[in-house]
């Protein structure tokens, strides 16, 4: 949808940038309804669904899971499906979670560029990179799990990779607006976006890797990379 925007003759400045937040202070991924501590016999049910869609993936595409499905592999009652994940998209996103948790470990305390010890900017280089390759080895899990715009900013993943990426501009560009910055650069991730470049328009990963890192040095003012 198209909004007409008047733009004013002198812009506000930028929001004076926080602190930046320490990155021990990032999004736990998950459902956000979902208790700290599952019962045991809950986890295993969980575990026991997700492994079982996970098996419909890989034999019969993302379009194989259904809630019907998933419950007949697991041998439980469908109800219990629903109980778990509430719907289809709550099912996906609960097995993206899983890469996601790595990701974010990965980020957080993995080794340098993409963990901590790098420089800002080679870390953010570095996710660009990461994102990438876990969305496009994932892609149609990604794509079919999308969520409607409503819940697609809320998720806690996507408002996890949002606040590392902000933390990273306001360490390297503090006098932007790195909030906005950073969901401008996450735009350039998504996997719509890369399932049209690399299945529809035949374009190498190698190119959008490239892509990030220009992409980056424009936004940051650094320059390009060799």
């Amino acid at each position: 949808m198209l909004y007409a925007v008047v733009m004013s003759a002198s812009l506000p400045p930028f929001p004076r940038p926080q602190e930046p937040a320490g990155e021990a202070e990032l999004l736990q991924l998950g459902a956000p309804e979902e208790e700290p501590c599952l019962r045991a016999d809950a986890a295993r049910n969980r575990a026991r669904l997700l492994e079982a869609a996970a098996r419909l993936i890989a034999e019969h595409g993302a379009a194989g899971v259904t809630m019907e499905a998933v419950a007949a592999a697991a041998q439980v009652g469908k109800g219990t499906v629903f109980r778990r994940f509430g719907d289809r998209t709550g099912l996906l996103m609960a097995l993206l979670d899983h890469s996601a948790k790595k990701l974010q470990e990965d980020f957080l305390g993995g080794p340098p560029p993409l963990g901590p010890g790098a420089p800002p900017l080679e870390r953010l280089r570095a996710f660009g990179v990461a994102v990438l390759c876990r969305t496009a080895e994932q892609l149609d899990l990604h794509l079919a799990a999308e969520p409607e715009p409503t819940r697609r900013f809320f998720h806690p993943s996507h408002r996890a990779l949002t606040m590392h990426v902000t933390v990273l501009l306001r360490q390297i560009v503090p006098d932007a607006d790195c909030e906005l910055l950073a969901r401008t650069l996450l735009g350039y991730l998504d996997p719509a976006l890369i399932h049209h470049l690399t299945r529809e328009c035949g374009m190498p990963m190698e190119r959008l890797e490239a892509g990030w890192a220009d992409l980056v040095a424009r936004v940051t003012g650094t320059g390009a990379t060799h």
